[in-house]
């Protein structure tokens, strides 16, 4: 009988699922037989991050680029700052580092992560008290050298990477501006 292990603090334990629908053995933790909720759930995470990680894996070779690893987390409605995000990839890379990371590897340490909601975004309401207060003329919108000042010198830097991508989304082609608050539309992950 094919069985899939995974480890869930939030589930209350190791639990050796079968790949029978309906059964569930437990080995540790506090499930009950046949909870098919707490797999269901877990199911349905780990698909995302499946499908998400697919999308960076380059070379169809179940790895990952660790300079994607960001991309793949923040696809997943997380938002490491970037000590957060390093803390990850070192809960990942047990062994040396090797610049990729293995999907057997990312799995449970992401599927964690998403069932402790970790790395939540930032409500709407802060974000729009973010841009007013770099909006200095208070016209609704900051124009692509004041972003790229703000994003690039302020707090926690962007990369260059990170600008171009942010700055490919967010200003608008024709006036080469972000309005900030159809961005922030853009921003909210439900």
């Amino acid at each position: 009988m094919a069985e899939k292990e995974w480890d869930s603090q939030a589930a209350g334990g190791t639990a050796r699922l079968s790949a029978s629908p309906g059964e569930l053995f437990i080995l540790t933790g506090q499930f009950a037989v046949g909870d098919e909720r707490e797999y269901g759930a877990v199911a349905e995470i780990e698909k995302k991050i499946i499908e998400a990680f697919e999308v960076f894996d380059q070379g169809g070779d179940k790895t990952v680029s660790i300079r994607d690893i960001g991309s793949v987390v923040r696809s997943l409605g997380c938002f490491p700052t970037e000590a957060e995000l390093h803390e990850l990839l070192a809960n990942v890379e047990k062994e040396e580092p090797t610049g990729y990371i293995h999907l057997e590897k990312f799995l449970p340490v992401m599927t964690k992560v998403l069932l402790d909601r970790s790395y939540r975004p930032i409500p709407e309401d802060v974000l729009l008290h973010a841009f007013e207060a770099l909006d200095e003329n208070k016209c609704g919108y900051i124009t692509k050298e004041e972003l790229v000042k703000y994003m690039t010198g302020e707090g926690e830097p962007f990369t260059e990477e990170e600008m171009e991508d942010m700055l490919s989304t967010a200003l608008d082609p024709e006036t080469n501006t972000l309005h900030y608050r159809d961005y922030i539309l853009k921003l909210i992950v439900e």
